[in-house]
């Protein structure tokens, strides 16, 4: 099932307010699973849209991660990737633009990429938002718009606590 989002319509789900559960701590705790750890969460905006959070980090390799807010397509099983921060694991290079990078990076789904057949969440760019994980998940929360109740506040992770 091809799936194509415009613009606003990425904006919007970006934009949809999220809250997160009051466990959210022990909910996302990440599982070790084949040499990386990993965590997923679904949840539920304020306007009804079904989301995903996605996290995986490297157990050997502490800058490899991947952190992902994902838009559920209704009555489909086909998850829509809005949003992706990165660790600084690799090489990236934004095929329409062509300028490689390698450095702490942000995806950001884009119409005019889908429209030229590539990935939705293809197009990124360099950040200096965060540089480790804990950094990466509170800039996409931050970005994502998720609401933080309760004791639950940034950074998510002590620093003596390891995701």
């Amino acid at each position: 099932m091809a799936v194509r989002l415009t613009d606003s319509d990425i904006q919007r789900l970006l934009t949809e307010r999220k809250p997160l559960p009051e466990d959210f701590r022990n909910r996302t705790k990440l599982k070790s699973k084949r040499g990386h750890k990993e965590s997923e969460l679904a949840l539920k905006g304020v306007d009804g849209s079904e989301f995903l959070l996605f996290m995986r980090q490297s157990e050997e390799n502490p800058i490899d991660f991947s952190i992902i807010l994902t838009y559920q397509i209704p009555k489909s099983n086909v998850v829509f990737r809005l949003l992706r921060c990165n660790g600084k694991s690799h090489e990236h290079t934004n095929k329409i633009e062509g300028n490689t990078f390698y450095d702490f990076h942000i995806h950001q789904a884009t119409e005019r990429y889908q429209d030229s057949g590539f990935q939705e969440d293809t197009f990124a760019e360099p950040t200096r938002d965060f540089s480790d994980f804990a950094g990466a998940l509170d800039c996409l929360l931050k970005q994502g718009a998720f609401d933080v109740r309760g004791d639950l506040e940034f950074p998510l992770f002590d620093a003596k606590e390891s995701p």
